[in-house]
């Protein structure tokens, strides 16, 4: 069997936007529910959620049945050995996207190329990178693909959040690292560097968020961000985000529980509107 072709991969490469939808449940019931929602992506948050490998898995098994919708995974960190590690254990259960968040530098981009590559050499034996250990794990089907070893550094697809002033001091750098195939904006982290917390809609954050799109396209790469204000997600969309996460299921269970409630109960209140996280 040969080793699968990553579509989101393609499909940024070629500029396709790609809808998303973020997982937070850590549940592979709902996340069966939203695999079959019809979104382009499913982010499996292994950061701000309560999943571990296994929790991890079982999404990933879960959205298999759904081939329409790509599984990416956000691991909790991506610097040092530990991020290193994680990253192994992500890539062998089978992911083949990653998003990795708080990138502030081109050497901590440069260092998660070769985290999640296999050691590979150029025509004259020359070592050019890939630290990734090897392992006849589930990414391989314990080896019945039986070219994973040689394939798997093409298929794999790897995202960097830039989510603090020293990041947009050094997008440029960041966005032009061999391997990182696309920069994620991160509105929530990037308010609070900037001096905003909890207030990603402030104009200073916004326009930041645009000035970093248009560097992230220039240098050739795929930008992606979050927003659950429909009106900001196309907006993005319309300067040329490629992949756009335009909600969050925890904020929609959330948000459809308390107006139900709110219908019926005199004293419980509808939460207001939600911009952008």
């Amino acid at each position: 069997m040969q080793t699968p072709l990553n579509p989101f991969k393609q499909a940024i490469a070629e500029k396709r936007a790609q809808i998303g939808l973020w997982l937070g449940l850590a549940s592979p019931y709902s996340t069966e529910i939203c695999a079959g929602a019809g979104f382009d992506w499913l982010l499996i948050d292994g950061e701000h959620a309560p999943n571990d490998i296994n929790s991890i898995l079982a999404q990933l098994q879960v959205i298999a049945g759904y081939p329409g919708s790509h599984p990416i995974a956000r691991v909790p960190m991506g610097h040092g050995h530990v991020g290193e590690a994680l990253i192994k254990q992500y890539l062998d259960i089978g992911v083949q996207t990653l998003l990795v968040p708080m990138v502030d530098t081109p050497a901590q981009a440069a260092a998660l190329v070769r985290a999640t590559r296999y050691p590979q050499y150029d025509a004259q034996g020359k070592d050019i990178g890939g630290v990734r250990g090897m392992a006849g794990a589930r990414a391989s089907r314990w080896g019945r693909y039986p070219a994973y070893a040689h394939e798997a550094n093409a298929q794999i697809c790897l995202l960097v959040q830039a989510e603090t002033q020293t990041a947009l001091d050094n997008l440029d750098a960041i966005a032009a690292t061999e391997g990182v195939d696309g920069v994620f904006i991160g509105p929530a982290d990037l308010s609070a560097s900037l001096g905003h917390v909890a207030n990603p809609g402030h104009p200073d954050v916004q326009a930041a968020i645009e000035k970093a799109i248009v560097r992230i396209l220039k240098a050739g790469k795929a930008a992606g961000i979050l927003s659950t204000d429909e009106t900001l997600a196309r907006h993005h969309l319309g300067m040329g985000a490629t992949f756009v996460a335009v909600g969050l299921d925890t904020s929609l269970l959330v948000r459809h529980t308390s107006a139900l409630a709110a219908r019926f109960k005199t004293r419980v209140a509808a939460l207001p509107a939600s911009k952008t996280y």
